[in-house]
């Protein structure tokens, strides 16, 4: 069965494009991206659930990836803690490779069908966790494997692929299909196939969160003060809740370390 995410372009001699008919004929290709997500929205929402639940017992959420799959977990996961507040570690990302692999490919690391487990392991991953293999092709070797194994020690499983009935798919308990046809550059999955991977994570990661209660209202009141923006932004939503001026509100929030605390102790 032809992969879709390999299939020939629907745009031709794009050399002889020029550079206005190339940016159009991209962001024409970008704007479907949505819609296929759109489809799938309830097998999401089924994978949401069951992470919420997870992670509500202690679990952790893995994503699983080689290449630009796995590059995307790792943005994923490593944005949970700052914006969330959340600890290092409760939204893992791993690849193929390791973390060099992040900047420069490993040849041939995707292919090792055992290697996936392995770092797994490295976490000391249990039944409480729920594992995410990210593969646009959905037959990556490194992610088949990972996802098997999971499955033999009662793991829980998903994915997220750009094909229909791919082998990923075929392990993975919760499947994310979402299905973008051709590239603009055939075969290249670090466009539209990337697209629906990051968005589909954005969606996973901040609708599990603001589940678990780490949003009010719209804010991010456990976000970390990591620069002058954050504090800034911490003190105003501090100085809206409370009706405080900006300095009473900046030596509550730099003094209890986050908008929820500076606003709980006030109120007490």
């Amino acid at each position: 069965m032809k992969k879709t995410t390999e299939a020939d372009s629907n745009y031709h001699s794009l050399e002889k494009m020029s550079i206005q008919e190339l940016l159009s004929n991209i962001n024409k290709e970008d704007k479907t991206v949505p819609l296929a997500i759109e489809k799938v929205i309830p097998k999401i929402e089924k994978l949401v659930d069951v992470i919420v639940k997870q992670m509500k017992q202690g679990g952790r959420l893995f994503y699983m990836g080689a290449g630009t799959s796995g590059r995307l977990g790792i943005v994923d996961a490593s944005e949970c803690p700052p914006t969330y507040g959340v600890p290092q570690g409760m939204v893992i990302g791993i690849i193929a490779g390791g973390d060099k692999a992040i900047r420069k490919a490993v040849e041939f690391a995707e292919d090792d069908t055992q290697q996936g487990w392995k770092d797994l392991q490295q976490h000391k991953i249990t039944k409480k966790d729920v594992v995410i293999g990210i593969a646009a092709s959905g037959s990556t070797p490194y992610v088949i494997g990972a996802l098997e194994a999971c499955n033999k020690n009662e793991i829980t499983t998903a994915c997220i692929v750009c094909n229909k009935k791919s082998n990923v798919a075929k392990v993975a308990t919760y499947k994310i299909e979402v299905i973008v046809g051709p590239e603009f550059v055939t075969g290249s999955t670090r466009m539209k196939s990337g697209t629906a991977q990051k968005l589909t994570l954005n969606m996973i990661s901040t609708a599990v969160m603001i589940k678990l209660g780490k949003i009010k209202g719209n804010k991010m009141v456990d976000m970390q003060l990591s620069n002058n923006k954050l504090v800034d932004r911490g003190t105003n939503m501090v100085m809206k809740e409370l009706n405080v001026p900006y300095k009473k509100a900046n030596e509550l929030l730099l003094k209890y370390g986050s908008v929820r605390k500076a606003v709980d102790s006030f109120k007490k």
